[in-house]
């Protein structure tokens, strides 16, 4: 086995996940002496009398061990405890389960080592073998779950009941839920927990520095681990360097870190509700235990200052911080749901906006792209192809990650629509051959998806910024022809489209891409705000997509793209906003989408008789109807299509953020702005 130095900073990126394994994790033999001890001494604990049952918890039942030292609980739930303040008297039972313990252990053949310590604060039961030692601290607490799996939230009101009834310390009572803590440990995969003893020696070796950090508890850095890896990666295999380079960053952002969890309570009761939003308007940084609201785990606020020093000195240590291997996951310090009113726009333009670097890059390695296919892809044929870029990059309204970008192949072997959907694939195939051997520009290329559907994906990655834009090559037929951007399109382009859209299987959205330019000389003349708010308006509908199991059936973006434009044509019209009031609106409109009938008629209008009774058609059809300003058979809104109350049940709770807090007694208003009832 490798010699390692101490020191976490001394090993390169590439090592650290050997380091973990041959420095960091108890030794197998050792780890299985340590749990055959414990288990017989949970066994003699089940017998006692009055215990109902015994949870272990701390490092060691959320398997984040350390090799040496470490920590660990035996929680004895008492059946003569009735509610959380009898739990203060507790520790009265102590000295006979030291004597009962002293009295049973030595008759056991153990593997592992015993030794029982009472002390000021309790009992401690110290399990050890020749290279582990687990300091074991023994409560009795009140049996609060009872029966159920997960906790009801009148168990969170009766907890919040018993804190101000007995002056308790918030967390007091924490133990109680300790095989919940276990469980929400639970699921996650073993490399995230290696990630997690990685960051606890990272803590312990900045401790021998500097003993004032004892202030901080390591639950904390766990939570802070947890978070940073399901908001960035989420994936079970990760790169470790990628992982610590992430937390150590959080660390650098104490001031905003605010980290909390709805899996075992949410804003549903208004008692926990309440105590919720108590905490999320806290000082930061705020870390919040998982399975007790009450408890905020982020210790001491002078610890995080030091903390963040010694997290500067090792992103700065020359031999990591030269290693190109070392980006880090896209990971905010706050969700949006806790970011004051007045903060919005700050959080827009550090965390949504993308680098103007990374645009540049973007477009250069685009136009590469399109002057290849333009120029070779069909240079052997008589045809000629004209390509629009589309999506969120064209229409300025992208995202930092996760934005998406089409490129439109107008072919001229495609003379109509019906063309268009019959003879799509054969094109396809050929610019799938023809990119497949292209990567001639200054940013990773990678093609993702191709399946001889009408469709093709690749991605466009950064070389220098951890940023990416998904694109979609669709051909297309040129339905505007030569059009003038500064004219209304001719009407008949849409009566052809409208007859084969009643007389065929086509779907809404088929012939979308033929309107590219519609859409982009819609959105992008827009204010420079209004498309901030539309990348507020996405990020918030990315953090419901990441919530809702349905996430396949909610509406798409681009539907939520043309209410934030409605909301703020008929609310404001103004290019300096109020961005919370914009959001405000928006949001509330959401919770009224089963009355909302939003069209536009800037490229089509009721003159022309058969768009006229094509749109009175659309715009009687079950609400939500949302149609797209470039072409009128796609109803984004989608009726009852897709799940809108699904959306509409997360804007509510939403409502409750502190986007919309401004001060308890002026608490953000939305615009005006009517629902249409036609």
């Amino acid at each position: 086995m490798k010699i390692w130095k101490s020191q976490p900073y001394s090993v390169s990126a590439q090592e650290l996940g050997n380091y973990i394994q041959d420095y960091l994790k108890p030794h197998e033999d050792c780890q299985k002496q340590i749990d055959q001890t414990v288990s017989t001494i949970c066994d003699i604990l089940n017998q006692l009398r009055k215990v109902q049952r015994v949870a272990k918890g701390g490092s060691y039942c959320r398997e984040t061990v350390l090799k040496g030292d470490s920590d660990g609980t035996f929680v004895l739930f008492l059946g003569d405890f009735k509610q959380f303040q009898d739990q203060k008297k507790s520790q009265r039972n102590l000295s006979k389960i030291s004597s009962i313990l002293e009295c049973s252990l030595p008759k056991k053949e153990l593997p592992g080592k015993t030794q029982i310590q009472r002390t000021q604060d309790g009992l401690v039961i110290k399990v050890s073998t020749e290279q582990q030692r687990i300091s074991f601290q023994v409560v009795t607490a009140f049996n609060a779950l009872g029966p159920d799996e997960n906790p009801s939230p009148q168990v969170y009101r009766d907890l919040k009941s018993s804190l101000d009834k007995t002056k308790a310390i918030p967390g007091e009572f924490a133990v109680c839920f300790t095989e919940l803590q276990q469980k929400f440990f639970s699921n996650l995969p073993r490399k995230l927990k290696d990630l997690i003893l990685l960051v606890k020696h990272w803590y312990q070796k900045c401790q021998e520095k500097r003993p004032e950090l004892s202030w901080l508890p390591p639950y904390a850095l766990e939570l802070l681990t947890i978070y940073a890896w399901e908001q960035g990666c989420k994936e079970e295999d990760f790169n470790i360097a990628e992982g610590i380079r992430t937390i150590l960053k959080l660390v650098k952002k104490k001031d905003q870190l605010c980290i909390y969890w709805t899996v075992y309570y949410n804003f549903e009761d208004e008692t926990v509700c309440n105590i919720l939003l108590n905490q999320l308007q806290s000082e930061r940084p705020m870390i919040l235990d998982p399975t007790d609201p009450t408890n905020k785990v982020s210790g001491d606020k002078q610890c995080w200052k030091l903390l963040k020093e010694e997290a500067q000195n090792w992103l700065t240590c020359p031999r990591l911080d030269n290693e190109l291997s070392w980006p880090s996951w896209d990971v905010l310090p706050s969700p949006l749901f806790a970011i004051w009113d007045h903060l919005l726009d700050k959080f827009i333009k550090d965390s949504l906006q993308p680098e103007e670097f990374f645009l540049v890059e973007i477009n250069t390695a685009v136009k590469a792209i399109c002057t290849f296919l333009t120029e070779k892809c069909f240079q052997h044929s008589p045809t000629k192809i004209q390509i629009v870029q589309g999506g969120s990059i064209a229409k300025g309204t992208s995202l930092k990650t996760g934005s998406n970008g089409h490129l439109i192949v107008f072919h001229d072997s495609l003379k109509s629509y019906t063309f268009q959907k019959n003879e799509c694939c054969e094109i396809m195939e050929e610019i799938y051959k023809q990119l497949k051997a292209y990567e001639n520009f200054e940013v990773k290329f990678k093609i993702s998806k191709w399946e001889a559907s009408r469709m093709l994906s690749f991605s466009l990655e950064s070389t220098v910024l951890k940023e990416s834009v998904d694109f979609d090559v669709l051909p297309a037929f040129n339905a505007l022809g030569q059009w003038n951007s500064d004219a209304t399109p001719n009407p008949e382009v849409y009566v052809e489209l409208i007859e084969l859209y009643k007389s065929s299987d086509t779907q809404w959205g088929d012939f979308s891409p033929c309107f590219t330019l519609l859409q982009q000389k819609f959105i992008r003349p827009w204010p420079a705000k209004l498309k901030d708010l539309i990348r507020l308006v996405k990020h918030w509908y990315k953090q419901c997509e990441k919530k809702l199991k349905e996430r396949d059936t909610l509406p798409p973006k681009y539907a939520l793209e043309l209410l934030t434009v409605y909301a703020w044509e008929q609310g404001s019209g103004t290019e300096d906003f109020d961005t919370a009031e914009g959001f405000r609106t928006v949001l509330e409109l959401v919770t009224q989408c089963q009355q909302l009938c939003i069209f536009w008629t800037v490229n089509y209008n009721f003159e022309d008789e058969t768009l006229r009774n094509f749109l009175l058609s659309q715009i009687q059809k079950t609400r939500p109807v949302i149609l797209d300003p470039a072409e009128p058979t796609g109803d984004v809104g989608g009726g009852d299509r897709w799940c809108w109350p699904l959306l509409a049940k997360e804007a509510k709770e939403w409502l409750l953020s502190l986007c919309f807090r401004a001060g308890t007694e002026n608490p953000v208003q939305p615009w005006k702005v009517l629902v249409r009832v036609i």
